[in-house]
């Protein structure tokens, strides 16, 4: 399922153009509101479809609708920020209820929002997948390249693995050249990890990743 356009031309902001629905009563649900018999097969995924067009009911528009508060999608989003770290569920919960940019939480160690962001979810491609790679990566964006480092340093596996899929983003590799440079400590455990677990990265990280001119890095 995906994209959705309503008759209003409202749209939640953190809403995918596509998701997977795997749930077999959400499942049941959806095939029953059609207009017409679905055999049900297992499927884990429909192809977007307008909330105008003539062929879907009202029960079908309410369970696809983005904004519906009980919804399908509203379900997912809901699931997704009940799992969030406690100091980063009320930002969670914000952006889940269509609020385009809340405030940023305070005091959040950034080896707890990489550790966010490199969490396996059950769901990965559910309605929540687009804010699950928004929401940390809008709160590590704005922090200084020597704090993610640092952060790099003490962070666990989880967080390895979305601190590999932060530094080899757009976000990170758009910064200017001076911004780019990580500590030597830091440096190699991102690419021992990208080595093992996300091979697809390394050569990204390899080029955009540039040395300090020695491991300097001290806590503040």
């Amino acid at each position: 399922m995906g994209d959705f356009s309503r008759r209003d031309g409202a749209r939640h902001p953190h809403h995918p153009p596509t998701y997977e629905i795997s749930d077999r009563d959400e499942i049941k649900a959806v095939t029953a509101a059609r207009p017409h018999p679905v055999e049900d097969r297992g499927f884990t995924c429909m192809c977007a479809e307008s909330s105008q067009g003539a062929h879907l009911t009202d029960e079908a528009v309410r369970l696809r609708d983005p904004l519906s508060p009980d919804g399908i999608p509203a379900r997912h989003r809901a699931r997704w920020a009940a799992a969030a770290p406690e100091r980063l569920r009320e930002y969670a919960r914000a952006l889940a209820r269509g609020e385009d940019e809340p405030g940023l939480p305070r005091g959040v160690p950034l080896g707890v929002v990489f550790s966010w962001l490199g969490a396996v979810r059950e769901e990965p491609r559910d309605a929540a997948w687009l804010l699950a790679e928004r929401a940390p990566v809008r709160l590590l964006a704005g922090a200084a390249t020597e704090e993610l480092a640092w952060a790099v340093r003490e962070t666990d596996r989880a967080g390895l693995e979305g601190a590999v899929r932060f530094f080899a983003s757009e976000e990170f590799t758009a910064r200017h050249p001076k911004r780019r440079r990580v500590a030597d400590t830091a440096r190699d455990r991102l690419l021992g990890h990208a080595r093992s677990h996300r091979p697809g990265d390394l050569p990204v990280l390899e080029r955009r990743l540039l040395r300090t001119p020695q491991d300097r890095v001290r806590r503040s």
